[in-house]
């Protein structure tokens, strides 16, 4: 049976100043707070271990820009570019993205809780190795993303494009994959137990166990 959950949302102030993204730069340590940015391009930018709080992003673009062990916490991503992004080892609490582009964006290794990913693109996304506790994915394309050896805690797929997703070695027990689509996704057999699939699901995943439906 699937678990029920709620995402705790991203606490952000009432007002927020607007702020330039550079201003991290002149930090003894990369740390940004109560602010907004808007409209930017910070594109290929490189800063290890930044902390980002209490922080609207709308239209910006991240493309490339890479953030090993980043941590987020309250942070909201609306209509921005992060393609190709590196979240790799990163501590990531609740924090929304919203109608973003997450394509190849790496969050592998990774502690994800209460996030939620909302009308995205986030194809060939990895997820290698990483933790997800709370985290939802609604109306987003993964077409190609990677989850193996992923551990996957009260997660939620809906209305997801999953087609050609690896999940080696991650057990989707519990996990609520029903009114998703794909042709194939890669999974071992006995990590689907517990897994809630749809009647037309389930009988493409027969084919796993060399089973022939009769119609």
């Amino acid at each position: 049976m699937t678990v029920k959950f709620k995402i705790e949302v991203p606490k952000i102030p009432t007002r927020l100043e607007s702020a330039n993204f550079h201003d991290v730069y002149y930090e003894e340590d990369p740390f940004l707070s109560n602010c907004t940015i808007e409209n930017a391009r910070l594109d290929h930018e490189e800063i290890d271990q930044l902390v980002l709080s209490k922080i609207v992003f709308k239209n910006v673009s991240f493309i490339g820009s890479s953030f090993p062990r980043i941590d987020m916490t309250d942070v909201v991503f609306e209509n921005c570019d992060l393609s190709n992004a590196n979240f790799t080892e990163g501590i990531i609490h609740r924090v929304t993205f919203k109608e973003c582009k997450l394509m190849g964006v790496n969050f592998s290794e990774a502690n994800l809780g209460n996030v939620s990913f909302i009308e995205s693109l986030a194809n060939m996304s990895d997820f290698v190795e990483a933790r997800l506790k709370q985290v939802k994915f609604n109306q987003t394309s993964l077409q190609n993303a990677n989850y193996s050896d992923c551990r996957l805690v009260k997660v939620n797929f809906d209305q997801c494009d999953l087609n050609e997703v690896e999940f080696t070695q991650t057990n989707l027990k519990g996990i609520d994959i029903s009114s998703c689509t794909f042709t194939r996704i890669n999974v071992a057999i006995e990590n689907l137990y517990g897994c809630e699939v749809s009647q037309e699901q389930a009988i493409g995943f027969a084919s796993l166990l060399g089973l022939k439906v009769k119609e």
